[in-house]
């Protein structure tokens, strides 16, 4: 089963995946798929707010990130990383409940990184957005370094993320029954 979508301009045909016996998502994975990634990045800054900075976490947002930053221009973006890294010194971690994710994570932020958001605007991005909780980690990471947070954007926003009016998206990706129907 399928859900075909159009996202920046482009069709894209993404797996219906089980999360329970009652709920499925679509899949969307910007992994391996440059000419989307490219898109929906000039999409979304086309949106952004000021920010000094961009933040995401490890490690579907990284690709979106990344290229934000580079048709922004961005020296720098920031990235919350699944686990500790040697070159990681001043360490702080969040704990993350995500729909995609079978098991409890914790985010980890580099001293360094936390260093520079400090009083800086922080955009948040991330690829679909849906219950919220990998939001929220980031959002405790930035204001444990001191960082304001100045807007949240995502590709897609899933389910009640649809009716935040703090996010920006750039399109809906509904739910699905087990059948492929979509959920009312």
């Amino acid at each position: 089963m399928y859900y075909t979508m159009n996202v920046a301009g482009l069709q894209r045909n993404l797996p219906i995946c089980p999360v329970n016996e009652n709920l499925y998502i679509a899949g969307f994975v910007i992994f391996g798929d440059p000419e989307l990634t490219v898109a929906c990045a000039r999409e979304l800054l086309k949106q952004a707010p000021a920010y000094d900075y961009i933040i995401t976490a490890e490690a579907k947002g990284i690709p979106l990130a990344h290229e934000m930053a580079r048709q922004a221009g961005d020296a720098k973006y920031i990235l919350a990383r699944k686990g500790p890294k040697l070159y990681m010194r001043d360490i702080f971690s969040v704990t993350v409940n995500s729909i995609t994710t079978a098991k409890e994570q914790k985010l980890y932020l580099d001293g360094a990184d936390a260093a520079l958001m400090k009083g800086k605007k922080i955009l948040i991005v991330d690829d679909v957005i849906s219950t919220g909780e990998s939001l929220k980690a980031l959002e405790a990471l930035v204001e444990q370094a001191g960082g304001e947070i100045c807007g949240r954007m995502a590709i897609l926003a899933e389910g009640d993320a649809q009716d935040r009016p703090d996010l920006i998206y750039l399109e809906k990706l509904p739910l699905f029954n087990p059948d492929g129907t979509v959920m009312e």
